[in-house]
């Protein structure tokens, strides 16, 4: 006897399509269109193919090199405090009662300030003269704090103000980890006498590394396409100091350089695409 074969229903795809047509208007067409802006040269409304010319010179540029070594240091440096940080951070939080759900909103607090709001507010806290920040390290601890004219107060300044807005992030998501570990790998840890290193080493970090990876690839990208927090706190400067790919794009782009800039934004974009492909291989294997 011949089984009959049951019908398809394909009309849950009528859900997606508002996000494919979404994804097509927002993503994909701009895509195209900086995509061919990269291989011509546009004099007002009349074009000329160029082909891969505008890649090479922006491949060429000292000053690409110059922006995306210090993109570059930037996120290594970012990884490498936030990282850590957030995991002590997410340890430490309270784990039941109102004291957690108190802690978890302070936490989040930083996280829902707008990017060229937290610039603003760093542009007055860091400043020596009005800035409480700038007035407390400048006046009770000594030091001469002056991110618009040293380059390294400049830095340090802008690496102050990632990790203060972007650590909660890590810690809300180690936190989240935490909470998704059964009490019976702790139950089992305390009879065995494990100490909270060894609770931590072979219990808790084992199963936070799909959290912490996110964490990673989040923080990596966050940081390497940084632009309204120091473009309103230093505008890239005291000279070239925080010059980042994304404001000498901004500039290359308001100067209606549009061939230019849109290799240069193709180039910058296949990087994070690439670097975030090898951490996320990288990271799966351990």
């Amino acid at each position: 006897m011949t089984q009959a074969v049951k019908p398809r229903d394909n009309r849950a795809w009528y859900l997606v399509a508002p996000v494919m047509v979404s994804i097509v208007f927002t993503a994909v067409i701009p895509l195209m269109m900086v995509i061919n802006y990269s291989v011509q040269d546009i004099f007002g409304q009349s074009r000329l193919f160029v082909g891969a010319d505008w890649f090479n010179k922006t491949l060429e540029d000292p000053a690409f090199r110059g922006s995306f070594l210090r993109n570059l240091a930037f996120s290594i440096q970012v990884l490498i405090i936030q990282i850590p940080l957030g995991i002590v951070l997410g340890l430490g939080l309270p784990k039941k009662g109102w004291r957690s759900s108190m802690a978890l909103v302070l936490m989040a607090m930083p996280l829902l300030i707008p990017f060229n709001v937290v610039g603003t507010i760093w542009l007055v806290f860091a400043r020596g003269d009005i800035g409480l920040g700038g007035y407390f390290l400048n006046n009770i601890v000594g030091l001469d704090i002056n991110y618009a004219q040293d380059s390294f107060d400049a830095w340090t300044t802008v690496l102050v103000m990632d990790t203060w807005h972007w650590t909660p992030l890590v810690a809300l998501l180690v936190y989240a980890g935490l909470r998704a570990i059964p009490d019976a790998y702790y139950q089992a840890a305390t009879i065995d006498g494990a100490s909270k290193f060894a609770i931590f080493r072979y219990v808790q970090l084992p199963r936070l590394r799909g959290v912490l990876t996110i964490a990673v690839l989040l923080r990596f990208m966050d940081s390497f396409m940084i632009f309204t927090e120091p473009f309103v706190l230093t505008g890239g400067g005291p000279g070239d100091t925080t010059n980042f790919l994304s404001i000498s794009l901004a500039q290359l782009a308001q100067a209606f350089n549009l061939g230019p800039a849109a290799a240069y934004s193709l180039v910058y974009f296949f990087f994070i695409q690439l670097s975030c492909f090898i951490f996320f291989t990288i990271l799966k294997r351990f």
